[in-house]
């Protein structure tokens, strides 16, 4: 039976800071769980403190002596990740000029944190239970079998079982990681908790810019409480450090409090994590909205495609092609479509014209003949108006974050795998 001071030894020595029931039973299972060598896959949102939980597992564990990597799967892209895990032989791919060791050799004897598990591919997750299972690897362009001896500590911020579903994680694999299950709550069900941490994080930035510790009313605290934080620990602290330097009056009442706080984000088209606060709760607001308008101008763009293709493979603009796009052409007032053809056979020759027929009270000036050129080259337009779009964003997040990945990643709503690929797409220099 765990008691209460282990519970609280711990929290003081990881500066884990709080006393929900949610909170003191994940740490319970952490501690029974760290004498054994049996795996655990650590669940819970992002920015909840799931790597903490790996570090008291490993520090209370028979190997404290041994190495501890944590490693974030998502970061590292598919093509290098089993070199990563497992090592490679010299020459076994372009640029391997010498063998390398991977991590699981490197750490025999220790613990392995692998976070974000759900985005590993899966072939390395086939690798992976291998390992889990006779402690066996093979390096990346060898046949020599090699063995290991290493806990395994896993950490997701998805539900594993609908990737199982999908088909984008293996259901043996899944079983055989979730041995001991440790659930961090998220800060939002953490009560009381929330105004701990707050004035922990306040005092500490108190001392860092040489100001007044801040401190909150009671209808301030009970707005605090009852936000929902979609970035977890990470936002109340940024919340923490930006009142902390800006607020010139040290009491802070619900009404300054809700400035530094964003609106209720789910109604928008993606999750965003990162810094928020008065000054870049707008910025949020007006990069969501061009998120949504740019992925409707792809919709759009591809439903042109299947439209111009579908009018060309038919050599006329029929009835029921006209049905199947009618989204398309929604927003034209008391206007119907029709082909200008003097021949029931089609000429691909000549560019195929669209009008629209008048009404009795519409002006002939107000209608234009558009060829099927003309749409495909605004089409063009729209699609490399996105792709710079994109490039910008991506370029606007890597400067503010100093061209750290990880971060730029969570404030542009992406995993980091994701973001290295389209810094490779679009050849942006770091």
């Amino acid at each position: 039976m765990i008691t209460a001071s282990e519970i609280q030894s711990v929290k003081q020595r990881y500066g884990i800071i709080g006393n929900s029931p949610l909170l003191n039973h994940a740490i319970e299972v952490a501690i029974q769980a760290a004498p054994t060598d049996m795996t655990v896959l650590i669940t819970g949102e992002s920015g909840s403190g799931k790597e903490s939980f790996s570090k008291i597992i490993h520090s209370l564990s028979l190997r404290k002596h041994g190495k501890f990597i944590a490693i974030n799967c998502g970061a590292i892209p598919e093509g290098t990740i089993d070199s990563e895990l497992f090592g490679h032989e010299k020459g076994s791919f372009t640029g391997a000029h010498e063998a390398r060791k991977g991590y699981f050799e490197v750490t025999d004897g220790g613990s392995i944190f692998l976070d974000e598990i759900g985005e590993m591919p899966l072939g390395t997750q086939s690798r992976l239970l291998r390992v889990l299972e006779n402690g066996e690897f093979i390096k990346v362009g060898s046949s020599k079998v090699l063995k290991t001896d290493v806990r395994v500590i896993t950490a997701t911020n998805v539900n594993l079982i609908k990737a199982v579903e999908k088909g984008k994680f293996r259901e043996d694999l899944y079983y055989r990681l979730n041995t001991v299950p440790i659930f961090v709550p998220p800060l939002r069900e953490r009560g009381e908790d929330i105004v701990l941490l707050f004035r922990k994080f306040t005092s500490d930035f108190s001392e860092k810019y040489k100001v007044k510790p801040i401190s909150l009313d009671p209808d301030a605290q009970k707005l605090l409480i009852n936000y929902g934080f979609p970035g977890n620990i990470r936002q109340l602290k940024n919340i923490a450090e930006q009142i902390s330097l800006l607020e010139q009056n040290r009491e802070v009442d619900a009404a300054t409090l809700s400035k530094y706080l964003p609106a209720d984000r789910s109604n928008l088209p993606m999750a965003l994590t990162g810094k928020t606060g008065s000054s870049e709760s707008s910025n949020f607001s007006e990069r969501d909205l061009l998120y949504k308008v740019l992925f409707d101008m792809k919709k759009d763009m591809n439903e042109l495609k299947k439209l111009v293709l579908e009018t060309y493979q038919s050599g006329e603009l029929s009835q029921n092609i006209m049905n199947k796009h009618q989204d398309l052409f929604e927003d034209l007032d008391n206007a119907s479509l029709s082909v200008k053809s003097d021949s029931s056979v089609p000429n691909l020759q000549m560019p195929l014209v669209i009008e629209q027929k008048k009404s009795s009270h519409q002006d002939d000036s107000n209608y234009q003949d558009e060829s099927i050129e003309d749409i495909v080259h605004e089409e063009d337009d729209n699609s490399l108006s996105l792709e710079k779009k994109e490039k910008e964003m991506i370029l606007k997040a890597l400067l503010k974050h100093n061209n750290k990945r990880k971060y730029a990643a969570q404030d542009l709503g992406i995993s980091e795998r994701t973001l290295y690929r389209k810094i490779k797409q679009y050849e942006i220099d770091q």
